[in-house]
């Protein structure tokens, strides 16, 4: 009996469990799957908890419920991986194995930033890339009384990079249906050179920050925080006042990763971007937000990766040459306040592009450009998620390859074959 070792039971994790169960014989394969957590988070919902639009039940079930019958399921917290040994070790105990996944996913580390984890840290400076965290701004938000709002990200990459842009457009919304807009003064504030991470969506979308009346600041590379001063402050001594911050912090990989000692300065796992097996070891492959492919991290990419990595976990097992065929394709809605929303669609290759989604010409969904439609389909994708993505279950018409039918190209926005194939 050959062993596979899925570390990790959130999004990526558990799309690989049930990808794989039905494929690889039982008596032939044992799959296990390591996580410490119960609870299954729907992390998407996060951006919509302080705003009292989703309820905590909502966006948390039982881990335990999406794991296929088959699967051994094990929950303890992973100490490091031992690749020449093929072991982990755990916390009570070993596990060894024949094939290993990595989908340990990434996580915050506000302690990354001096004066960030104070005494402040859910009074006055809050993340809503936790649970907590949301949670804890969804307080605040219903008593706080106004002032300035300074939505901060630290360094990319982050999980989801559009989301700190949707607090902030959803913010701008929450204020005004409580009448209170004009007593926030709402700043964006970011380490890029404009306010998306695409150079195309900061030329035709900038118009977002301007109609909604909020400040941006840019090229904005955190130092520390002034708790005493509620200040942010970065390594050129350029200072912004708040009094009501919510910053992403750094995105680190699991620390397992750096107890093992292969990942890079923050953690992430070295991946060949095409295939998705490991460049630490043959016998590992990795998906999802540990990986360190130049791919958005957002659940989208690890749909359309698990897909590829199925392929080629099939493929290795056999003796077959693996699939180059992961193309870094993302789409990801992007909620624009006032019941309304954005698509972007886009790949290693090629920057957001204008046309329709997911049928040429037809649609129904409108790329880069607001529309109610766009809205609908943000919050359908709870109901997807729950039960089919989680589950392995292909969405109808949406492939894991980018598809340019029905869509302009502008080639000062498409990068051409920039990521290697080897």
């Amino acid at each position: 009996m050959k062993r596979l070792v899925i570390l990790g039971a959130g999004t990526a994790g558990t799309m690989m469990a049930n990808h794989l169960r039905p494929k690889l014989k039982k008596t032939e394969w044992e799959i296990t799957i390591v996580d410490q957590e119960e609870t299954h988070y729907y992390q998407p919902g996060f951006l919509f908890l302080p705003f009292d639009l989703y309820t905590e039940e909502q966006v948390k079930k039982d881990g335990r419920d999406f794991i296929p019958k088959g699967v051994k399921y094990v929950q303890q917290s992973i100490d490091k991986i031992l690749p020449e040994e093929k072991k982990v070790v755990l916390q009570k105990n070993e596990i060894t194995y024949d094939l290993l996944i990595i989908a340990t996913g990434s996580r915050i580390s506000p302690e990354e930033v001096e004066g960030m984890l104070d005494d402040n840290w859910y009074k006055s400076v809050f993340d809503f890339y936790t649970f907590e965290g949301a949670l804890a701004l969804r307080d605040k938000l219903r008593d706080w009384e106004g002032g300035k709002l300074v939505v901060h990200i630290t360094e990319m990459p982050i999980k989801c990079p559009v989301a700190p842009l949707e607090f902030t457009f959803l913010a701008d919304s929450y204020f005004q249906k409580k009448g209170m807009r004009e007593k926030v003064d709402i700043t964006y504030v970011t380490p890029l050179s404009g306010a998306f991470t695409k150079e195309v969506c900061s030329s035709k979308l900038g118009y977002l920050l301007e109609e909604k009346n909020v400040n941006l600041e840019t090229d904005f590379a955190i130092e520390r925080i002034d708790n005493e001063c509620k200040k942010i402050i970065d390594y050129a001594e350029r200072e912004i006042d708040f009094d009501l911050l919510v910053t992403v912090p750094t995105n680190m990989g699991d620390q397992c990763i750096e107890r093992s000692g292969f990942g890079d300065d923050l953690n992430f796992v070295p991946t060949d971007p095409r295939t998705l097996q490991s460049k630490v070891h043959p016998d590992i492959f990795v998906i999802g937000d540990a990986t360190n492919v130049p791919a958005s991290k957002a659940g989208s990419v690890a749909h359309f990766e698990a897909e590829t990595l199925t392929d080629n976990i099939l493929r290795y097992i056999d003796g077959e040459p693996l699939k180059e065929e992961f193309d870094g394709h993302a789409n990801c809605f992007i909620e624009t306040g006032h019941n309304k929303a954005l698509l972007i669609d886009f790949n290693y290759e090629q920057e957001p592009v204008e046309g329709t989604f997911p049928f040429a010409n037809v649609g129904p969904l409108k790329l880069l450009k607001e529309s109610t439609f766009n809205h609908w389909g943000k919050l359908a994708f709870r109901w997807i998620y729950w039960n089919m993505l989680l589950k392995g279950i292909p969405i109808p018409f949406v492939g894991r390859n980018m598809s340019l039918k029905g869509k302009k190209i502008n080639k000062n926005y498409s990068y051409g074959n920039s990521i290697s194939r080897s």
